[in-house]
């Protein structure tokens, strides 16, 4: 097996495989869920070459691998027994659960249910956003079945995003995927969608009493989220209750009636206005001021990265998707990314060794193509002033764009290959926000850090 060493090596040194509750990856960490944390020898982990760094926050140990966290992930999960479906499922189910914060637990549920789905997101997005620039440099027409039949390619996963979040969100609260599967297809079947677009009912009458209102579900994440929480504790509960010669039918048919009724009737409702609040508070922060929206997110998206905290705008942006066909937060998450660019471009400059300038114009290339924890870990991280240069760039850059109202149709991943998606009314503006971003953050870093020669004088 590829990685069979490394990823050997990397169980014994975050505890062994005794030590280890769950595991799960974005697209470029191992997150561990462990008991206990303190046993992590970090200085081992580090020196392995696959291991860009480590930071425990919010009850979960991330280790940075890079783009191909996935290959490590699929051997360390092969070696613990957690590479299907069932084993996950059943891991720890009887477990009781650990106390956290309200924060801690939201962001491993965030970050272990969008990690896994990013690929398939930023691809389509990818898609969408060069679509949308060859359209409006009238290179094709929208109206062509070339357009048309590729455009169908890309919005797949944004109208049936809630399948892909349900078997997502299935395997963090460790239920059954297809069960989670069904639960998101009763929320989009003709009955429901259908009489969206014909808007003559505002609900239907289940059982002549509970109104089960009628909402679209296509593109809505924090609802099927809900509802899969949902769904794993009546699960375990009525799998628990039961004799165990009726499980086998009776689980699953009563998991499904009870879970769905619930989803239809209380929880996705609850989840659309939950999200319609979200996305309202952030309207709101931008109606304020455009300029202190930027600052805020520009400011606050670099140490996010850092923290594994910036999952928690996904929801947000997907949100504001659906219900304006716009984002405005996403543009703000390419400044940043250009920023921390900028920043570590300016460290290789003042680097000494091979090593070291080779690691930094490696994360410089990865920055540009949107990956940017080899920069934070590998480089900035090292260094507060050029961390801080990496911060204000994207401020700055965040608060220009913001204040020309510069916005994306389209979830798309932040990097310059995602300009396409910006051609039209904002590009001139993403265009000079990006110049912004590089080099502020290139001078600032510039200035303020010395040469290592000096330093270690």
């Amino acid at each position: 097996m590829k990685h069979h060493d490394v990823a050997k090596r990397i169980i014994e040194n975050v505890g062994g495989k005794d030590n280890i509750q769950n595991v799960w990856h974005c697209m470029t960490r191992l997150r561990f869920k462990l008991k206990n944390y303190e046993i992590v020898d970090h200085d081992a982990l580090l020196k392995e070459q696959a291991v860009v760094g480590t930071n425990h926050k919010n009850e979960q140990l991330q280790v940075v691998i890079g783009t191909n966290v996935t290959e490590y992930y699929e051997t360390v999960a092969s070696m613990l027994g957690m590479d299907n479906d069932d084993s996950a499922t059943s891991q720890n189910a009887d477990e009781p659960a650990e106390r956290k914060g309200f924060i801690s637990t939201f962001m491993d549920i965030v970050s272990g249910v969008f990690g896994p789905i990013v690929p398939a997101i930023a691809g389509a997005g990818m898609i969408m956003g060069l679509m949308s620039g060859l359209s409006a440099l009238n290179i094709i027409s929208n109206e062509s079945h070339t357009y048309i039949v590729i455009d169908m390619i890309s919005k797949g996963v944004f109208t049936f995003l809630p399948f892909f979040v349900a078997a997502s969100a299935a395997r963090i609260f460790k239920t059954n995927q297809y069960l989670a599967i069904a639960i998101a297809a009763s929320l989009q079947v003709p009955a429901m969608t259908n009489a969206v677009a014909e808007g003559v009912i505002d609900q239907f009458n289940l059982f002549g009493f509970l109104p089960v209102p009628v909402f679209s579900y296509a593109g809505t994440v924090i609802p099927i989220i809900i509802a899969i929480w949902a769904l794993s504790h009546i699960h375990r509960f009525i799998d628990k209750v039961l004799p165990e010669v009726l499980r086998t039918v009776f689980t699953p048919t009563l998991s499904l009636f009870i879970a769905g009724i619930l989803t239809l009737v209380v929880i996705g409702p609850a989840g659309i206005y939950l999200g319609n609040w979200l996305a309202a508070g952030v309207e709101w922060l931008f109606g304020v001021s455009p300029i202190l929206a930027g600052i805020i997110v520009g400011g606050i998206r670099p140490i996010a990265v850092f923290t594994g905290l910036h999952h928690a705008m996904t929801p947000i942006a997907l949100q504001n998707f659906a219900n304006q066909g716009y984002d405005m937060l996403m543009p703000m998450m390419f400044m940043a990314n250009m920023s921390i660019t900028g920043a570590t471009a300016a460290m290789y400059l003042k680097l000494n060794t091979k090593e070291e300038k080779s690691i930094a114009i490696s994360a410089v290339v990865s920055g540009f193509l949107g990956i940017t924890e080899p920069a934070l870990f590998g480089i900035l991280t090292k260094n507060a002033k050029a961390f801080i240069a990496a911060t204000i760039g994207s401020s700055v850059a965040s608060a220009f764009i913001s204040f020309f109202g510069v916005r994306i149709y389209g979830y798309i991943l932040s990097s310059v290959f995602s300009l396409p998606a910006y051609v039209g009314e904002y590009f001139i503006f993403i265009i000079i926000g990006m110049i912004i971003a590089l080099s502020v953050s290139f001078v600032i870093t510039y200035l303020l850090v010395p040469n290592a020669a000096e330093e270690a004088k």
